[in-house]
């Protein structure tokens, strides 16, 4: 009768430790079956001076290099979000002309903040009706700005917080 005492609070506790490890186990294999949804991985620019463009998008943009697996010089990634990436690919011959409606954007805690950055590197940018050196603000209080890289390539700024 001792043995039962003691031995069966813990064959109890055991078998409650076992019955949650298995549970936890089933529901996240139930979780990985689930259907994966596309998701962006990344977007790659071909640009004319790879450190020009390197430099651009550490020092205004203000995104951090991550690894790549070329180490060729010819190839640069920088981190966009988690699990996102921005790869610049040296090797255009000239710039193009691009729309300013085709372009990326990046948001930021503070256009002000921004704006400053733009100044202090003589960059100018420009608002929707592409007035030099203005800011919109759209209907749900959101400022933007559009400015290019320099390859030319369209960027839009702005603070939404989503």
């Amino acid at each position: 009768m001792i043995l039962c005492r003691v031995v069966f609070p813990y064959y109890l506790s055991s078998m409650r430790k076992i019955f949650f490890l298995l549970l936890a186990t089933f529901l996240y294999q139930i979780a990985e079956a689930q259907p994966q949804h596309t998701r962006i991985n990344h977007t790659a620019l071909f640009v004319t001076n790879l450190q020009a463009s390197k430099l651009f998008y550490q020092n205004i943009i203000g995104l951090d290099t991550i690894t790549n697996p070329f180490h060729d010089g010819k190839h640069v990634w920088l981190k966009t979000g988690p699990g996102i990436a921005l790869h610049l690919i040296e090797g255009a011959k000239e710039k193009k002309v691009y729309f300013w409606e085709h372009h990326t954007c990046f948001s930021v805690p503070s256009i002000t903040d921004f704006t400053a950055i733009l100044k202090k590197n003589h960059i100018d940018w420009q608002d929707a009706k592409s007035i030099r050196n203005t800011i919109t603000t759209r209907a749900d209080g959101v400022h933007q700005l559009w400015l290019q890289d320099p390859d030319g390539y369209w960027i839009e700024i702005n603070d939404d917080k989503f």
